[in-house]
């Protein structure tokens, strides 16, 4: 027990909730067992604390204005700075499909509300020591640069394309799950990458295609479906201007390159 209560002593822990009898109360919890307490009051709030801070670990609720903290954890998962924080969901929402949501973008543990301050403490304690046990010490802070700031959003942002190719969001929905607005996402492309949200869009989805006619037997039609083109001959279309021959002949100019060249029949001299 004393070297449990020994990882919480002092430990770093960043509070994100808009509700203040919740926060009220989490304070009262940690501030017991001995930790050091920050507060956000929503998800981008936390995640410029986090930057600035460094904490241990961060008790996020996740319906919140302005910024969710999905959208905050997935920020803080695309910030090498901030990437290894320990981030633990606490919140009344409690299905099975936004829990495994919250998992998948690296949340480490859910609590569901109302919750016990036993087992708050039980799974901070939990998650503080595998930190350490990883990492063996806080890593160091580094400033972040606005142009790096627009890297992690853009990284924030693929990621979430990418998991949609062929049914992607809107910038402005996209912008929302990033957890910034429409103008500052698309500058962010624009400075980042050098393209607009649909140009990266459309390369990202032509790349795949080519890998998919040169290593599958997909149909046309169906590689056009599957990256989210809403006809074969809009597909066609568009792989024929960036590559300058149809999918079609794509595909056959690969498996001709691919042909192994023909041996020489070996003659039985005896």
């Amino acid at each position: 027990m004393l070297h449990s209560q020994s990882v919480l002593s002092d430990a770093h822990i960043l509070i994100v909730d808009d509700q203040p009898d919740q926060l009220r109360l989490l304070i009262d919890v940690l501030r017991n067992a001995g930790c050091r307490i920050s507060i956000a009051f929503d998800g981008s709030q936390a995640y410029q604390r986090a930057l600035a801070i460094s904490p241990d670990l961060i008790l996020m609720d996740v319906r919140m204005p302005r910024m969710s903290g999905f959208a905050a954890c997935r920020l803080l998962a695309d910030t090498p700075e901030t990437r290894a924080i320990p981030i633990i969901f606490l919140t009344a929402a409690g299905s099975l499909d936004e829990r495994l949501e919250g998992l998948d973008i690296g949340g480490v543990d859910y609590i569901s509300k109302p919750f016990e301050p036993a087992e708050v403490l039980a799974r901070i304690r939990v998650h503080l020591g595998r930190a350490t046990n990883k990492h063996g010490q806080e890593p160091a802070h580094t400033p972040v640069s606005e142009s790096s700031g627009n890297n992690v959003i853009v990284r924030a942002a693929i990621r979430h394309l990418s998991a949609r190719l062929n049914d992607p969001p809107t910038v402005e929905q996209l912008a929302r799950l990033v957890g910034t607005n429409e103008k500052r996402l698309s500058r962010a492309f624009r400075e980042d990458l050098g393209q607009t949200v649909f140009e990266y869009l459309r390369a990202e989805r032509l790349r795949i295609a080519q890998r998919l006619l040169t290593t599958t037997s997909l149909s046309v039609a169906n590689i056009a479906e599957e990256i989210g083109f809403s006809s074969a001959a809009n597909f066609a279309t568009a792989f024929r201007d960036r590559f300058g021959v149809t999918p079609s002949a794509y595909r056959d100019e690969r498996q001709v390159q691919d042909v192994p060249p023909a041996q020489e029949p070996c003659l039985d001299r005896t």
